[in-house]
């Protein structure tokens, strides 16, 4: 079986660090239990996912440092990138607050650091993801011919945040004004989940990946989906270390999807978003 894991992090030391000392998500993963974390050597866990079955895996940066005292994490992603390209594609995050440096930034990391798009956070940005703050940046991946990862979910415990800010319908407005742009929706846009549905089903150039809300309640609603209207539009995301990737394609093969679907979501959907 081939896969393709559109949320993965390798889980080094300084992944597991910084999890557990976040300016952001110290609240929440201070509620999870992360003493399942062993922390590995790069190689060996490239060596550990590919006897797995996996091909290739995204991994996305983050950049908040207008909104919290935090540093982006962009040079980190690019050193995994660098060190093995074969398997790691790297996803610049991008600040909207930073304006034209984000932009300049984002230019160079796609034509000569090797990364493959972009991510923002627009809770921890702290506007609407249709804010104009973005559309400079949507216009430049629209140009290099780079997809999106926009970080959905309900920011739990993160300090300042605004769920609302969050909130799928607003990508809607994004895929109508940018129909060009690949949009991938992190996290399925929890907890609207029916919304995000929708929002993928209607966009020709919207997709989405679950990353560790398959489980939550009313997640029952996305394996539905997947069978009758977005089989071609959702990607398997692990959301590795916090969830671990073997845990997460065992609980994708339990959900008895038809095997084309199956098939589809693990590899052949995100080989079309990447054009790999």
């Amino acid at each position: 079986m081939q896969i393709i894991d559109f949320r993965f992090r390798p889980n080094t030391q300084a992944t597991i660090d910084g999890f557990t000392n976040s300016t952001m998500f110290k609240g929440m993963f201070a509620k999870i239990d992360l003493t399942h974390l062993v922390a590995q050597e790069v190689p060996e866990i490239v060596e550990m996912i590919k006897e797995h079955g996996m091909e290739k895996a995204v991994i996305t940066g983050r950049d908040c440092s207008m909104t919290y005292d935090a540093a982006s994490n962009n040079a980190g992603v690019i050193s995994f990138v660098k060190d093995f390209p074969e398997m790691f594609l790297g996803f610049m995050g991008v600040d909207p607050h930073k304006g034209m440096k984000g932009i300049y930034d984002l230019t160079r990391q796609i034509t000569e650091e090797g990364m493959h798009g972009a991510a923002i956070d627009p809770y921890l940005a702290k506007i609407f993801v249709n804010d104009a703050k973005y559309y400079p940046i949507y216009s430049k991946c629209c140009e290099l011919d780079i997809p999106i990862v926009v970080a959905t979910g309900p920011g739990t415990l993160v300090p300042g945040a605004v769920m609302e800010h969050a909130a799928p319908r607003y990508i809607d407005y994004v895929a109508r004004d940018f129909p060009g742009l690949k949009i991938v929706i992190s996290h399925g846009g929890y907890p609207w989940v029916e919304e995000a549905i929708m929002v993928t089903e209607r966009n020709e150039n919207v997709y989405m990946e679950l990353s560790e809300y398959e489980r939550h309640p009313g997640g029952e609603s996305y394996v539905k989906a997947a069978i009758n209207l977005i089989g071609d539009k959702l990607l398997f995301a692990s959301a590795h270390p916090g969830a671990d990737f073997r845990d997460a394609i065992t609980m994708y093969k339990e959900m008895n999807l038809p095997k084309d679907i199956f098939e589809a979501i693990m590899f052949g959907n995100a080989k079309k978003v990447l054009g790999l």
